[in-house]
């Protein structure tokens, strides 16, 4: 969600002061990581939950900021719109039975969501995108009234200089305006967190990125947009559309989208990765006050970097790098870095998810382990094009892999694939009992091609088009 206690761009003071603390903070990361300053012995993980609020017809209800007040549980924040709601769960040590533990918690989370919606006479409900929502569902005023998000629509809108364009094409064809960023209220995730050491960032991150397509391929589940059957995980072109702040002038529409895959390997440190999203990408909402990050290091706590983080939050690569102060409930609060998987949509149920989460984690780690850093075996536009035929056709995609050969996405998974995952959650040391309770249902579900993208269109074909 980020912080709310933001201000708007539009000022050109306001704007230059965070220019400055951004530039001092990026200069702060890279003190902390010349100077070992950055925790490097725990590997955690973390995960956020996304869910739609609806009525008892399964229509979109507006009901965020009542649902939480009956929560009144620090797990749960807003998100974009009143429909949608947030589960940020704790923090993790992998290993052992962690992902039954992230299963268990999150089961929880979500049984109370759904019970604080349905004491209101709604409900709560996981998927990546609603398929009864509909265009007029997402208008500013279904928008959650905080300052951050006001200021961004405003910013975005203004670089813009007009209405969003939508164009999506799948089995039917989806092109329409809109002038809110409340399409991105259309889409729900279940992202998840792997905090890794400053000397493996690059190699972890570059492997997060090559994986992305064949685990997206298998987690699969926002095929329906506005009554529309588009791709198999529609979310990755109505994001990138939502906030695209490029005019439709050709020139314009050569530079990188706020949202995107990213355009390069990361060679030695994240370093790079904020270095280029400040160079292309203007502030569009700032803060006021924040400490100076060398102080903070001089009197021995780890600094905010507060507006590092808040420019961070409004680029959205599909893989993120974050920097954050923290860890699991009683530890000491030290800087770390994670890689942040935003790919993985929500549902179709808490166990798929996890079982998403656990073949991500094992895969990075196992693929890492065996191949090493990938972008000496794999052109970066292959890794990316990958990751686009997975979103548009799900399983049925072809992999362009490692041994530079093209494989069926399935082939891929359940030949290469799930062992690797499976070599690198033992790795980390997870209990033998959660490695095949996780990846046996990925293995199931590629084998059946039964993703929850192909079971909705399964199901929506059938009905008549004008109900």
């Amino acid at each position: 969600m980020g912080r709310l206690d933001v201000t708007s761009s539009q000022n050109e003071e306001q704007l230059r002061l965070f220019m400055q603390r951004l530039l001092r903070d990026l200069q702060a990361l890279e003190h902390l990581l010349a100077h070992g300053l950055i925790e490097s012995d725990r590997r955690r993980g973390g995960a956020e939950q996304e869910y739609f609020l609806v009525d008892g017809a399964m229509m979109p209800r507006n009901m965020a900021t009542a649902v939480l007040e009956l929560l009144d549980d620090p797990h749960f924040v807003h998100e974009l719109g009143q429909f949608n709601l947030e589960a940020n769960l704790d923090p993790f040590v992998l290993g052992g039975d962690c992902f039954a533990r992230l299963e268990r918690q999150a089961s929880e989370l979500t049984a109370r969501a759904r019970k604080a919606a349905r004491d209101l006479g709604g409900d709560a409900v996981i998927c990546g995108i609603l398929p009864t929502l509909r265009q007029q569902d997402v208008r500013s005023d279904s928008m959650v009234d905080r300052p951050r998000y006001r200021a961004l629509e405003d910013a975005l809108l203004r670089l813009r200089g007009g209405a969003f364009r939508l164009h999506i094409k799948g089995i039917d064809d989806l092109k329409t305006t809109h002038d809110s960023i409340m399409l991105e209220a259309c889409n729900a995730s279940f992202q998840v967190h792997f905090q890794v050491a400053p000397a493996d960032f690059a190699r972890y991150y570059n492997v997060a990125q090559a994986v992305a397509g064949p685990v997206m391929a298998a987690a699969v589940n926002s095929p329906l947009l506005f009554g529309r059957r588009l791709w198999r995980e529609t979310r990755l072109a109505l994001f990138q559309q939502s906030v695209d702040t490029r005019s439709d002038e050709v020139p314009e529409r050569a530079q990188m989208p706020r949202v995107s895959f990213g355009t390069r390997w990361v060679k030695e440190s994240p370093v790079e990765i904020y270095r280029e999203d400040i160079s292309r990408f203007p502030a569009l909402i700032g803060t006021e006050g924040d400490e100076d990050p060398f102080e903070a290091i001089a009197a021995g706590r780890a600094p905010a970097l507060t507006a590092l983080r808040l420019h961070t939050g409004t680029v959205y690569r599909w893989n993120r790098a974050c920097y954050g102060v923290g860890g699991e409930a009683g530890a000491e609060a030290k800087p770390h870095l994670r890689i942040e998987n935003r790919i993985l949509p929500a549902g179709p149920s808490v166990h798929d998810e996890v079982a998403n989460a656990a073949f991500w984690f094992g895969l990075v780690e196992g693929v890492a382990r065996e191949h090493g850093d990938p972008q000496k075996l794999m052109e970066f536009d292959t890794a990316k094009g990958n990751l686009l035929g997975a979103a548009r056709i799900g399983l049925e995609s072809q992999m362009h892999w490692l041994d530079d050969q093209h494989h069926p996405c399935v082939s891929l998974i359940r030949k290469q694939l799930l062992p690797l995952a499976e070599a690198g959650l033992e790795a980390l040391q997870v209990d033998r009992a959660d490695r095949e309770r996780y990846l046996d249902t990925i293995r199931a579900r590629v084998t059946s091609g039964q993703t929850g993208a192909r079971w909705q269109l399964t199901s929506y074909n059938p009905l008549p088009k004008n109900a």
